[in-house]
């Protein structure tokens, strides 16, 4: 085909269009003959309907060996131009098509369409999607090194026979991939994999001892055997037969890789641009974008920047019957500082009556087992309730600006502890003889100096929900010990932080962003906004952002002057109401409504739980691996 008459499959027009989407792969790789099943594709892909309610579209080669399949949640141009799956034959010379479906935006994509055009490609739409495809057939797969953006894709190169799946270096969109020998299935949520009657549903153990330890699954492992993620800013390329390459094209930990040279006064300049081009870029939209606005300084600073856009916001934020009147309390902080910017300001109180009538959905909604993504789920139904389909949040901000209390502990807890920690068994010992009388009202002291011997364990005594030595007294020893070996904790977090640790706060910050951002909060977002058709952005996990504040981050700054510098961002300033307040976390009153916790009482049989002062957080854990069958 000529170039000049080239066309996109699904090419209408040339309106810009990006989407929030769902996105279904099935190659039946295996030698002899066999297809994928039609119906499979279909199920998996209408199980995903809420990530895309504004339609659908399904692409099958040939010999039906391979099928692409896809949910649409329209943003950006809102017509048909950029339907998916998207096929394009190359642009240089004659070719079998490349065919994509894909999840996510690339805020870089016209700077790349213009590259691309000079090197003679021709367009026939503006769509972000259209330009993967281009650049995939200059740069290969490892294109994805010059995206700037969320985004997951399944794209076939019928020319190579090969499957190529990606993720962005962050995590900010999911992928999963269901493998049994013969057929391989990937789909942006695990449940919907489950559909597939040859998927192993059995528990993954690693999955359940991560749940319990750190309150979500640690990737690659899903809650399910046969599932597994694929790992955040990697790429996995199958030939026939089922060889396969996985591609680690942007780690984490070479964003946050401090310069030491860097000009101070170049570097607040570059900080404070970076956030601005941040709020920018997650601002472009064909419907109206909202803030989730809490008190804190990443929201309000959202806000804030956001707010010098034309547009008038609107801002919403969450309440709770049970904090009102207290410091806990972020409606009368975010009601003025919404009024402070201009924003229309939408509050809604949550009662206990609302979140026993909505737990069975918020579970059933949960992709993934996780303790802190119900308060994600509230607000994005506040929002979907003002019809938004597009709302920004500050999740980001604290692993990247280095907001949580981890940022000071950790590294005083080792640095003052190290000569004692270095004695070879003292610190086991310790844990041994104090735990039977700590457990009940400070079980992680047990363990203080056992795990001040590195970061990473400073770090995960700090963040543990039921530290690795209590599973025994959760799941019986012989359980609990497999579980663990299974699930490796040094692993995890040696892998979290990298080969070239920097110090103290590049540590903390590895592993915060590592870890808990990408295995809990942004897992979170996704599936808590799209099971309200809500796009989530998070302007503060931006790979320009990390780049930009890494070597104050790791050389300079003290905390908090990480979250001063984006508070001193916005014009005008945040108000000392934001700035002078105590932090406190978009926190759930679940120890209030514990009582709601009897109709999954699973917890009540196990009794280093069912003591009375166990908190929630543990209860609340093993109940959703109950939940989830995972026990």
């Amino acid at each position: 085909m000529k170039s000049e008459e080239r066309r996109p499959t699904f090419g209408l027009d040339r309106r810009d269009e990006l989407f929030m989407c769902g996105v279904v792969c099935f190659w039946r790789y295996g030698a002899g003959p066999g297809t994928v099943d039609p119906d499979e594709v279909l199920v998996t892909r209408d199980a995903m309907t809420r990530r895309g309610p504004d339609g659908a579209g399904t692409w099958t080669s040939d010999d039906r060996r391979v099928a692409l399949a896809h949910r649409r949640l329209a943003i950006i141009g809102l017509g048909q131009q950029g339907h998916q799956p998207m096929a394009c034959t190359p642009c240089h010379g004659p070719g079998r098509p490349a065919v994509i479906s894909y999840n996510g935006e690339i805020y870089n994509y016209l700077q790349l369409r213009d590259e691309l055009l000079e090197r003679g490609h021709r367009f026939a739409s503006g769509s972000d999607t259209e330009v993967l495809l281009h650049l995939f057939e200059d740069d290969g797969i490892a294109m994805v090194r010059r995206l700037r953006g969320m985004f997951a894709f399944a794209l076939w190169d019928d020319a190579s026979q090969e499957l190529h799946l990606a993720r962005d270096p962050l995590g900010i969109k999911p992928l999963y991939v269901a493998d049994d020998g013969a057929t391989l299935r990937v789909a942006s949520q695990a449940r919907a994999l489950l559909s597939c009657a040859s998927v192993d549903s059995t528990t993954d153990e690693a999955a359940l001892a991560g749940l319990l330890v750190f309150g979500s699954v640690p990737e690659p492992h899903t809650a399910w055997r046969g599932i597994r993620a694929l790992p955040a800013g990697s790429t996995l390329s199958i030939r026939p037969g089922g060889l396969r390459r996985l591609e680690q094209q942007q780690p984490l930990q070479a964003l946050l890789r401090h310069d030491e040279h860097a000009d101070a006064w170049h570097q607040d300049s570059a900080i404070a641009d970076s956030f601005a081009d941040t709020v920018r870029a997650h601002m472009v939209s064909d419907v109206e974008v909202g803030v989730f606005l809490s008190a804190g300084i990443d929201s309000t600073s959202i806000l804030g920047l956001a707010s010098e856009d034309s547009r008038t916001l609107r801002a919403m934020t969450l309440g709770f019957q049970e904090f009102a009147g207290t410091a806990d309390d972020e409606v009368p902080v975010a009601k003025e500082v919404a009024g402070f910017y201009g924003a229309h300001h939408h509050a809604q109180r949550v009662t206990q009556r609302d979140f026993v009538s909505w737990l069975p959905s918020m579970l059933s909604d949960m992709d993934q087992p996780s303790i802190d993504g119900l308060n994600t789920w509230m607000i994005a139904r506040v929002a979907s309730s003002q019809g938004l389909k597009v709302a920004l949040s500050g999740i980001g901000g604290d692993e990247f600006l280095g907001g949580y209390p981890s940022f000071l502990t950790v590294p005083s807890l080792v640095n003052r502890a190290a000569p004692l920690a270095s004695i070879p068994g003292l610190g086991r010992a310790l844990r041994l003889s104090s735990y039977p009388l700590l457990r009940w009202r400070m079980p992680k002291l047990a363990g203080a100096l056992e795990y001040a011997d590195t970061f990473a364990h400073g770090w995960l005594l700090r963040r543990a929900v039921l530290l690795p030595w209590e599973l025994a007294g959760v799941l019986g020893r012989e359980r609990a010990e497999h579980a663990l070996a299974e699930l490796s904790i040094s692993q995890l977090l040696a892998d979290a932080l990298g080969p070239e640790p920097a110090g103290g706060l590049y540590s903390v910050a590895a592993l915060e962003a590592g870890m808990y951002l990408r295995n809990q909060l942004l897992r979170d977002a996704d599936w808590a906004g799209m099971a309200h058709s809500l796009e989530i952005r998070v302007p503060l996990a931006d790979i320009r952002v990390v780049q930009a504040v890494a070597s104050s981050l790791t050389a300079r700054w003290v905390p908090p002057a990480g979250k001063q510098a984006l508070a001193r961002t916005p014009r005008p300033p945040l108000p000392l109401s934001v700035t002078g307040r105590r932090k406190t976390g978009f926190s759930v009153p679940m120890g209030q409504w514990a009582t709601t916790l009897s109709d999954f009482g699973a917890w009540r049989k196990v009794p280093l739980l069912a003591h009375e002062r166990c908190s929630w957080g543990r209860r609340w854990a093993y109940t959703l691996a109950d939940t989830f069958g995972m026990l």
